[in-house]
């Protein structure tokens, strides 16, 4: 049977260079679920495949889009639903990784029937964020979805605010909106989680945004800074440097509250694909375990 190998986990625990060696292995190029890395702009900050990386296996869904540009998690279902028809005429095996878990559960279990959300709740939410900030709009999704508030990353305003208009214009919870019957796939899904002891994850963290800082992450950000109001800035890594040129925090702050702040996004991420229950942990240096759960018969 045909076979989708979605290799997951947490930012920096070291997942892409177990999908080279693992794609070579296949025979399969990778298919990238990182909603970040589709931004051609952003290499330094999301740690997007390098060019020597992207040579030696072909990648889909990396620095394809220009930041302006509109992207769902729709749109990445659809479109990565079309490739995956056209890789399994010539391989039984395809792979799939990255850490956005909107985009992998889009993947594998279908987009969630949300109600479309009317202009007045839109606009009354933008308001109110202007206004009253994202801290407080936090606390109240806290406060009328404590489930969803506990994965939901709570430094992007724009999935906060999202969560928010559903829970106020339908008095539902935007969770009980993500439970939906899971949509039958022609295909069998394999899912493997990374996973490392917490400490050396968060030493990983840090060493690779010391690194990021070598590589040119601030001048990335500064070439970056007039654009900076789209919602693909939004991440952390650029709004932190942002704050430091607008003369809010010295470049030191800036700097530890990316690596406090990629740990804290990092535990969500670990949240997320902790509850499900399809998912195979293992340590990311194990290929050869790791291989053989993706193909049993060798």
């Amino acid at each position: 049977m045909k076979t989708l190998v979605v290799i997951t986990g947490p930012t920096a625990v070291g997942k892409t260079q177990l999908c080279l060696d693992l794609a070579q292995r296949l025979g399969t190029p990778i298919i990238n679920a990182d909603s970040r890395q589709i931004y051609r702009d952003l290499k330094i900050g999301t740690a997007a495949p390098t060019e020597e990386q992207l040579r030696q296996v072909h990648h889909y869904f990396v620095g394809t889009l220009s930041l302006d540009e509109y992207y769902s998690a729709s749109m990445y279902e659809q479109q990565t639903i079309a490739l995956l028809e056209k890789l399994f005429q010539d391989n039984d095996y395809a792979l799939m990784t990255g850490g956005s878990m909107m985009y992998i559960d889009a993947v594998c279990h279908g987009i969630d029937d949300i109600p479309t959300v009317d202009e007045q709740t839109r606009e009354t939410l933008k308001r109110r964020l202007q206004e009253e900030g994202l801290e407080s709009l936090c606390e109240e999704l806290k406060r009328l979805d404590p489930e969803h508030y506990e994965v939901v990353d709570l430094q992007n305003p724009r999935r906060v605010v999202h969560a928010l208009e559903i829970c106020l214009m339908t008095g539902n919870t935007y969770t009980s909106y993500r439970k939906a019957e899971r949509k039958e796939r022609p295909f069998k899904i394999i899912k493997i989680g990374l996973t490392r002891p917490r400490e050396e994850l968060y030493q990983r963290i840090n060493s690779r945004v010391d690194q990021m800082m070598e590589q040119g992450l601030l001048e990335e950000a500064q070439r970056l800074y007039p654009q900076r109001h789209l919602n693909a800035l939004n991440t952390v890594g650029y709004k932190e440097l942002f704050n430091y040129m607008d003369g809010i925090w010295t470049l030191d702050e800036a700097v530890e509250r990316i690596k406090g702040n990629t740990r804290r996004y990092a535990r969500k991420q670990l949240t997320w694909f902790k509850k499900d229950s399809d998912v195979i942990w293992a340590h990311p240096t194990n290929i050869s375990e790791i291989f053989h759960y993706c193909v049993p018969t060798h």
